[in-house]
């Protein structure tokens, strides 16, 4: 994967013609809000409808948006009410029925949230679905539409700090597949998509936590490394100590000549090199449209040209797999090799407890002539 080419396919702003777009939103919360606002102020699209399990979201939303029709299902919608565009913003066990239910519709773009499925094999089947419709499909990772991430990537790709060698990631609050499918995704993004050699995670799960339907980690450790060798050493969980006081989210990027520090979604970041021996402090004017806009617009764009760019949503189901691996590394107790399809757990037979008196019967190997 191109960087350079990559980002700057989300982020120039292109000129277009074409009349607006009718779109539809699956999912009242707060993907689904995001998307409604983009679609409500951006001049490619028409918001129609939206459908919402829920009677009260949808009166709500009616106040909101007067005009909009609501459905309590999205079958009832896309019947009495097909769009050019739909938005599926529900919870990830559910993108692969509603996104298949929508392609039968004459669409001409689709957007799926991240993560794109609950699985990376749910998620290989969107994509792969939509591919087959050759519409063009916004995945919307908010944080590669911002100025910070994007142009801390252009200066890794540009050498600045040196060769790439760590990332890690400490966020409190959160989790491994609703916060941490962004991170990870930015990692992918950085090392160019670079093929992963293996993921390991360690997750507890002490207090039963759940987030946007899915059950989540108490706190978890989880750390991949690329073919090359960068790795990604990261921390999520409902408590972590951030090493940087007021921040819930830290970056730090470290190369062999420098290193840079980002907070997530705030603007700014810091860099020291050798043009930069004492740290920098550096504030990019922020784009003037939100993110989901811009993933929409980039969408549009794609539409109106007939040129399909998939490379956000592959990164994006790159990032899927190291989030399925990694809960599969703490649950099976192995290192999850890559690639992420080919891997079988191994059958543990024998039950090695690290950190324990060897006992001298059972078979193993000694590390000592190894």
């Amino acid at each position: 994967m191109n960087i350079s080419k990559n980002t700057k396919s989300i982020v120039d702003e292109g000129e277009f013609d074409m009349k607006k777009l009718t779109t539809s939103v699956v999912g009242g919360g707060q993907g689904g809000r995001l998307s409604m606002h983009a679609l409500s102020v951006s001049e490619h699209f028409e918001l129609v409808a939206i459908a919402d399990l829920r009677p009260e979201v949808c009166e709500q939303l009616k106040l909101t948006y007067p005009g909009i029709a609501t459905f309590a299902t999205h079958q009832e919608m896309f019947a009495e009410c097909p769009t050019d565009v739909v938005c599926v913003s529900t919870f990830p066990p559910s993108h692969e029925e509603v996104t298949m239910d929508a392609l039968k519709l004459p669409l001409k773009g689709i957007l799926v949230e991240k993560p794109l499925g609950h699985t990376a094999q749910s998620g290989r089947r969107i994509l792969e679905a939509i591919r087959s419709h050759n519409i063009p499909i916004a995945v919307p990772h908010g944080l590669l539409v911002r100025k910070t991430p994007i142009e801390i990537i252009r200066r890794v790709a540009a050498g600045e700090i040196g060769e790439l060698k760590l990332v890690e990631i400490q966020n409190t609050k959160w989790d491994i597949i609703n916060a941490g499918i962004h991170w990870l995704h930015f990692f992918v993004m950085l090392t160019g998509n670079e093929p992963l050699s293996y993921v390991m995670a360690q997750c507890e799960t002490s207090t039963h936590t759940y987030r946007d339907g899915m059950q989540v980690e108490t706190t978890a450790v989880t750390y991949a490394q690329t073919q090359s060798g960068i790795r990604v050493i990261m921390n999520t969980g409902d408590d972590v100590l951030i090493n940087r006081a007021g921040k819930d989210t830290l970056f730090r990027i470290i190369g062999t000549k420098g290193q840079i520090e980002f907070w997530g979604w705030e603007n700014g970041y810091m860099l020291m090199n050798e043009k930069h021996a004492a740290t920098t402090h550096i504030i990019p004017d922020e784009f003037e449209t939100t993110g989901h806009q811009r993933h929409l617009e980039n969408m549009a764009a794609m539409i109106d040209s007939g040129v399909n760019d998939y490379s956000m949503a592959e990164s994006s189901l790159s990032a899927l797999e190291i989030v399925e691996a990694a809960y599969l590394s703490s649950r099976s107790n192995s290192k999850v090799t890559f690639p992420f399809d080919e891997f079988i757990v191994p059958v543990q037979d024998e039950i090695w407890i690290a950190g324990i008196p060897y006992d001298g019967k059972a078979v193993g190997r000694d590390g000592r002539k190894l």
